[in-house]
């Protein structure tokens, strides 16, 4: 097969792992009319390093043969789509050539399980290696492991990519069941351990290095004016690990997906979790539902996941038991979080502490810090903070000032949620002007 043929099927093959996908756009491809730019596309993709600046990646999988079953996979086992498989040599030339000409700046390789879990993971991990000691590339590599695969093959594809990711693919051990028989979340938890403490061992090796005493070694015969600096500790996937989770495939709630990214978080030290709205596949099974859930749903899910991580929220207390454990699609969780409890607000942001701060819609961790630098210069007034250019109409109602106070905005939930959601779309009569 064509090395360009196959880079279409495993590239699209690909798109599906939502760790550098934005699944939540709206679909359009102006390539059939001839124009530049398509958001349903496949090859590359877009991720973010830590300081914001965007890397360019090219995302395919090794092969999309595989010998599991998963009902929401595209690729399982007796799904009827073409199929393909890169060689090891293929996938290095690949990256190779598409970096040369600056079209990338690292590697994202998954693949669909071929013999067996340990073979699988050899072949991506010799990828990994013959990048970096034959052809000394020194961009960013991002692989998919398998759970099943030996402690040595994980240990190995650490040492030479950037970041690594499993994923947990359902939140429930009742759903792997249902729907990805031959896998089993206790598998999937216990590799991502072995991940982990390898990650942390990495760290703590590199700390102890940077702290001892730089010394000069002996001369050595070849280079009598070498010096020996610090030794360099062990390399271990420095960018950590991530992992996805479908949403909306099987029945469970925001509150079981989001205790079990909670988890993850807390036991595991993942950097992301990601959520994937779940997506009809050709020659569906049964078994899944046959109308995708709302992408809205997805969205809520990013900002929950956010309050998780940087709010200081409990997963219990974002999600609503009125509604069965599921998101208010309508507005925020935040914004819904403050609007069940008016008891908490108005909040003077002359006096509040940092806590209280964050968990007034409107405010982030950005402009919370601005307010408390503010107020050590004087009394906050509104016009202070419209400076900080928050949205003043979602803020004031929550929120005490010098010259502001809320009055009876709050004795009434439901009517300030009415005011403060936004209006429903209306469906446009030229859908393809639509912007």
């Amino acid at each position: 097969m064509e090395t360009i043929r196959k880079l279409a099927i495993l590239a699209d093959a690909a798109k599906y792992d939502a760790s550098c996908a934005s699944s939540g756009a709206a679909k359009r491809d102006s390539r059939a009319s001839g124009g530049i730019g398509s958001t349903g596309g496949a090859g590359i993709c877009h991720s973010y390093t830590p300081d914001g600046r965007c890397v360019s990646l090219l995302k395919i999988l090794l092969t999309n043969f595989c010998i599991y079953d998963c009902a929401y996979c595209v690729n399982r086992v007796s799904s009827n789509v073409p199929r393909a498989r890169f060689s090891v040599a293929e996938v290095v030339a690949l990256t190779m050539d598409f970096y040369k000409r600056n079209y990338i700046e690292g590697l994202f390789l998954s693949s669909g399980i071929i013999r067996n879990a340990d073979y699988t993971m050899e072949q991506m991990v010799e990828v990994a290696r013959q990048l970096r000691e034959e052809h000394r590339f020194g961009g960013y590599i991002h692989l998919k492991t398998i759970p099943e695969a030996s402690p040595e093959l994980l240990a190995a594809a650490g040492r030479y990519a950037d970041r690594l990711s499993i994923n947990v693919e359902l939140p429930t051990e009742e759903g792997l069941a249902s729907f990805a028989p031959e896998k089993s979340l206790p598998s999937i938890r216990s590799a991502m351990g072995e991940l982990r403490w390898r990650i942390e061992e990495a760290k703590e090796a590199k700390a102890a290095s940077m702290s001892a005493p730089t010394t000069l070694a002996a001369p050595a015969p070849a280079s009598p004016t070498r010096r020996a600096g610090r030794a360099r500790a062990p390399r271990f996937a420095p960018a950590g690990q991530s992992t996805q989770m479908i949403v909306g495939a099987d029945g469970a709630s925001d509150n079981q997906i989001l205790g079990a990214a909670d988890t993850l978080y807390g036991n595991y030290r993942m950097r992301r979790v990601y959520y994937s709205a779940f997506s009809p596949i050709p020659d569906a099974s049964r078994l899944l539902p046959v109308q995708a859930p709302p992408l809205a749903r997805e969205h809520r899910l990013y900002q929950a996941d956010w309050l998780l991580r940087f709010y200081g929220y409990g997963v219990d207390e974002i999600t609503d038991t009125t509604r069965n454990g599921m998101l208010d699609l309508d507005i925020d969780p935040k914004l819904a979080w403050a609007i069940r409890h008016p008891e908490r607000f108005p909040v003077d942001l002359n006096v509040a502490s940092k806590e209280m701060l964050l968990r007034v819609p409107g405010l982030g961790v950005r402009n919370v810090k601005r307010v408390l630098m503010a107020r050590r210069h004087g009394r906050l007034r509104v016009a202070d903070v419209a400076r900080l250019r928050a949205p003043m109409t979602k803020l004031l109602p929550f929120v005490q000032l010098a010259d502001h106070h809320p009055r009876r905005a709050l004795d009434d939930p439901t009517a300030l949620r009415a005011r403060l959601a936004p209006p429903p779309r209306q469906a446009s009569l030229f859908p393809d002007a639509a912007a």
